[in-house]
């Protein structure tokens, strides 16, 4: 394919300014990163670059888990957006075809109709067989060429119909898209966020418990740094497969952003969520990792849970906090550990985080 000469510079200059604030920030040459320093260098996303904008100015640096939620909200969401738009123009385009078609038709049974009543004038008037015989002719080619329009109609509406239907099926499949963590599998936080909401409005309704995990890999950027993005992906795919393995139908696990994941179990107390929460320890804690490309051992990967339970005046907000503040008195007791808000060891509203 010929690529125009100065698009062909322009394409260079771009990936060199992306390249080049990947080794500034001494960040891995991920795809990720490159295509959100690339969307940088091109400034078409300029919410994107706000976003990065304020994070090196208020940190100096961006973290993996910041990098993840710039690629999900800015990058991943504009995709998705497109995908839809597009589905939305050729879901419009086949109705348009569609209405088109039935004009047409419209138009022809006017016709037909207007061609009947001439005819049955020329029926009151034929004087004899020969132009009796003409005007059946006549109205036998009329009805034959309707009854062809009614099938081109009927076929182009039931193609239209099967292929709206595939489109409705596209969408269906790039919402979930849309509320799905790619690397996962699990829901993303967007998702969580709207379903926790109706979650808490149910338990309200129905006067039932509901309980909420938040857990977090145990010195995850220290297993990155040392083994790598690749490896540190599995880590991530790892702890998705035990929370999967250890909800039921009604709960809804995500994944939170970076390293962490939630749980929320409706119509479930707070003893009942800390037995969930050490089934999910203690899975992850019993598979070991290895290197499949050399079989190198990595050792075993632990996670920290913290568990809190909705109370009659909580937002979301609310919980969610308590939840956090659980997890990191996990993490400053040893981490490897459940702990929930009943328990001495959870943390204070606005302890400090231990990484």
């Amino acid at each position: 394919m010929h690529v125009p000469a100065n698009e062909h510079d322009t394409t260079f200059a771009f990936a060199e300014i992306a390249l080049s604030q990947i080794r500034a920030l001494r960040q891995p040459a991920t795809p990720r990163n490159f295509e959100i320093w690339y969307n940088y260098a091109t400034g078409y996303n300029p919410v994107l670059n706000q976003t990065i904008n304020a994070a090196l100015q208020k940190n100096g640096s961006l973290s993996d888990s910041d990098l993840d939620q710039i690629y999900n909200t800015h990058i991943v969401t504009s995709r998705v957006s497109d995908r839809i738009d597009s589905i939305g123009a050729r879901v419009l385009d086949e109705i348009e075809q569609a209405v088109a078609m039935i004009d047409a038709a419209a138009g022809s049974a006017t016709d037909y109709s207007k061609d009947l009543a001439v005819t049955s004038e020329r029926l009151a008037d034929a004087g004899d067989r020969e132009t009796l015989r003409a005007v059946l002719e006549h109205m036998i080619r009329g009805a034959k060429e309707m009854e062809r329009n009614n099938k081109k109609l009927e076929a182009h509406l039931a193609a239209s119909k099967k292929e709206i239907e595939q489109l409705q099926e596209n969408l269906q499949i790039v919402r979930a898209e849309s509320l799905t963590d790619p690397l996962t599998t699990l829901s993303n936080r967007k998702f969580f966020d709207l379903a926790l909401g109706k979650a808490i409005a149910d338990a309200r309704a129905n006067a039932e418990p509901l309980s909420l995990l938040i857990s977090d890999i145990d010195h995850f950027k220290s297993f990155n740094d040392k083994y790598g993005h690749l490896t540190g992906d599995n880590v991530l795919r790892l702890v998705a497969i035990a929370v999967k393995q250890n909800v039921k139908g009604q709960d809804i696990a995500a994944r939170y952003g970076g390293e962490e994941f939630v749980v929320a179990l409706p119509n479930t107390g707070l003893q009942s969520a800390l037995t969930v929460a050490e089934h999910i320890r203690r899975a992850v804690m019993t598979k070991e990792l290895v290197k499949r490309s050399s079989g190198q051992r990595l050792g075993r990967v632990t996670i920290s849970i913290g568990a809190a339970t909705l109370r009659p005046h909580d937002t979301a907000a609310a919980l969610i906090e308590r939840a956090d503040n659980c997890l990191y008195g996990a993490k400053r007791n040893g981490r490897n550990r459940v702990i929930g808000e009943a328990d001495p060891e959870a943390s204070p509203a606005g302890a400090a985080h231990v990484a």
